[in-house]
């Protein structure tokens, strides 16, 4: 089967294999949190590394050394599980769990011989779209997975390039959130490097428990007869992608602008990112030809496994609450206005602590509200952030070489999404992929001030 000049060789569910010195988990139920809930409906996480050519084939090397990552995260080698409602009196409803039952993650092999590692690689270039064809369960959302016991949570698929491997992970958003998804990347790459099947043998497992907050059912009832009422499909409007690579020298000078605009107004200090996402905003804003009285919006996810007490080091699952900012567009453009910009995002994010995460998860237990792609995508003012310079991408050297680029899969694709990754380079830069309406991708790419921000 070909796609897009990919030709699938193979597919297959594998197991977990679990470390020798461990016993094999006994069947659990995991019950899944707001957090994890509220994204039932949206699509997988996707995320893949470019890597050089290995020696020999290493794709049998790479199946073996995912299999025993998989050891350790095994509950993401469940199935979701549907069961009624068990409130007494309650309205008609479901509940969605997680069942750790060994059933498999997908491993698929494929090559694409006319593709090369230059084709698919670089900064500030329009991602080529052969590059949604490297990844697996393309166009799924995790209710397909609820509804069809047989579809799995997780795939990962080798494609062998003409002179690269690509490497690409797919995971339900529902079982876990981006720090899972790389902790779970980094796992494998270091077992593949490493070539010690004990490697992490006297290594404790992730935590696996989920975190509720005090008085939340479990399991959280939602009001629907059956899981196929809270599925919507939506087709994205027409949009491009780029790579854009911002140096250190330029994210530090970005910075200093930001923190000296607000000098003795500001009462903390406007770290990297924010300068940059502000810096982006505004060109964003630019590209779209936005009127100045029209309101725009900024989404961004903020990690609460530092911000909660309870959530361990290491927790698989979601924990990840949303901070959003908005403006007239006039008011964040012109001169002097990217540290107030700036400001903006880093009151916002100051804003998430533990009283206000909590106080939202409790609402949302007593009213579950899921979350749609219309929501975010259907409007032409919006920028949605995710992804994180902390997450360790270039580090997932397999034993061949470090990653010679990052790329996302075309799952939740919606206009305005800027996903942050760190820079290969290791000393504070960071590589943002932005996806844009076409008319607006060309507009940003041509726009001098982003690239050279002034000073």
């Amino acid at each position: 089967m070909e796609c897009g000049g990919v030709q699938i060789i193979s597919r297959r569910m594998v197991k977990p294999e679990y470390q020798k010195s461990s016993v094999s988990p006994e069947p659990q139920t995991i019950h899944l949190t707001p957090w994890d809930l509220r994204r039932i409906t949206v699509g997988y996480s996707q995320e893949g590394v470019l890597l050089p050519k290995p020696p020999a084939s290493a794709v049998q090397h790479l199946a073996s050394s995912f299999t025993r990552a998989l050891g350790r995260f095994y509950p993401l080698a469940g199935r979701f599980a549907v069961a009624p409602a068990a409130s007494a009196g309650a309205p008609q409803g479901l509940t969605i769990s997680l069942r750790c039952g060994d059933e498999g993650a997908e491993f698929i092999h494929a090559v694409a011989p006319g593709v090369d590692v230059s084709d698919i690689s670089g900064p500030l270039r329009v991602i080529p779209r052969v590059v949604s064809s490297f990844f697996p369960l393309n166009g799924m959302l995790s209710t397909d997975a609820a509804v069809d016991p047989s579809l799995p949570l997780l795939a990962v698929q080798v494609t062998e390039l003409a002179d690269g491997v690509f490497v690409a992970i797919s995971l339900s958003h529902a079982a876990a959130d981006g720090t899972t998804l790389w902790d779970l990347f980094n796992t494998w790459s270091e077992m593949s490097r490493s070539g010690d099947d004990n490697i992490f043998t006297a290594a404790p497992l992730p935590p696996f428990e989920r975190w509720f907050h005090d008085g939340c059912p479990v399991a959280i009832p939602l009001h629907f007869a059956k899981v196929q009422d809270m599925a919507r499909r939506f087709e994205c409007p027409p949009v491009q992608e780029c790579s854009i690579h911002f140096s250190p020298e330029s994210i530090k000078k970005l910075k200093a602008k930001a923190n000296a605009e607000m000098a003795g107004t500001a009462t903390a200090t406007i770290s990297s990112l924010q300068a940059l996402l502000a810096h982006l905003w505004r060109a964003v804003c630019r590209a779209r030809g936005l009127a100045p009285d029209r309101e725009t919006r900024l989404v961004l996810p903020v990690g609460c496994r530092t911000r909660v007490k309870g959530i361990p080091q290491g927790y698989v699952g979601n924990a990840i609450a949303g901070a959003a900012a908005r403006q007239p567009v006039g008011e964040i453009l012109g001169d002097g206005r990217l540290g107030w910009t700036a400001w903006l995002l880093n009151r916002v994010v100051a804003s998430v602590d533990e009283a206000t995460v909590t106080e939202e998860l409790v609402a949302w237990s007593k009213n579950p509200i899921l979350r749609y792609a219309p929501d975010l995508g259907g409007d032409p003012a919006i920028v949605v952030v995710s992804g994180s310079p902390r997450f360790d991408v270039y580090g997932n050297d397999f034993g061949w070489g470090r990653p010679l680029g990052v790329r996302t899969g075309p799952g939740n694709k919606l206009d305005g999404l800027i996903t942050v990754f760190e820079d290969g380079g290791g000393a504070g830069g960071m590589e943002l992929e932005v996806c844009l309406a076409p008319h607006a991708l060309a507009s940003l790419i041509a726009d001098q001030e982003l690239m050279n921000p002034s000073v």
